[in-house]
């Protein structure tokens, strides 16, 4: 019991530092393109009060946590002003993409680590155990929020790059978008589990691959 408990304290811990650097990157890439609206909203910042949201950033990655599929996750949208950014919606779109590559970047960081310093290889030592949620979180949180549904991080990419017809369906999306997300989640969990361990399991291949072991 005491284990698990400090199982759930490990993830809780990196579910918050995971969520806080997501968003800081967010709000990072925004000011210097040219947008300091999260800047003045105090948003770059370590504070994870400003980042987090109780049910996507908290809740959600935990009960995923404890029934054993993939960890994801979301946090309060930084506030962009896109009319500021430069590029127009492609700035907007490096401002999406920046919080899910900060997240494969960790998940990376803690591969190596763990990796190099032998400490995925002796078995259940507590940092095996942190960085292999360091790297499993991330990689969930990543891919979680390349799901091209608004206002999750991927639909901001797809915008850049899709036609008039599809930018006009998203911009309606946008109001309810989060519902979907949330529909899809208790009601399929299943189905999203399968699609995002499929994706977790290819980003691993390419670490894999990275380090000479494939």
């Amino acid at each position: 019991m005491t284990e698990y408990v400090v199982g759930v304290l490990i993830a809780f811990v990196i579910v918050l530092v995971s969520m806080i650097f997501h968003e800081l990157a967010h709000g990072l890439v925004a000011y210097w393109l040219g947008d300091d609206t999260a800047k003045s909203e105090g948003r770059l910042t370590l504070n994870p009060t400003k980042h987090l949201d109780p049910f996507l950033s908290i809740l959600l990655p935990l009960m995923m946590f404890i029934s054993g599929g993939p960890v994801f996750g979301g946090a309060k949208p930084v506030p962009v002003n896109s009319r500021n950014l430069k590029h127009g919606v492609w700035g907007m779109a490096l401002v999406a993409i920046a919080g899910p590559l900060t997240n494969f970047v960790l998940a990376l960081v803690g591969f190596l680590i763990g990796y190099y310093t032998g400490a995925f290889m002796t078995g259940v030592g507590i940092w095996g155990e942190i960085l292999a949620d360091v790297v499993t979180i991330n990689l969930g949180f990543g891919v979680f929020n390349l799901i091209p549904i608004p206002p999750l991080d991927g639909s901001r990419v797809l915008y850049a790059i899709a036609p008039d017809g599809v930018r006009n369906v998203m911009a309606q999306m946008e109001r309810w978008g989060i519902l979907v997300v949330m529909f899809l989640v208790v009601l399929a969990p299943g189905v999203i589990s399968a699609i995002m361990g499929g994706a977790i399991n290819g980003i691993l291949e390419v670490f894999y691959w990275i380090v000479g072991v494939r």
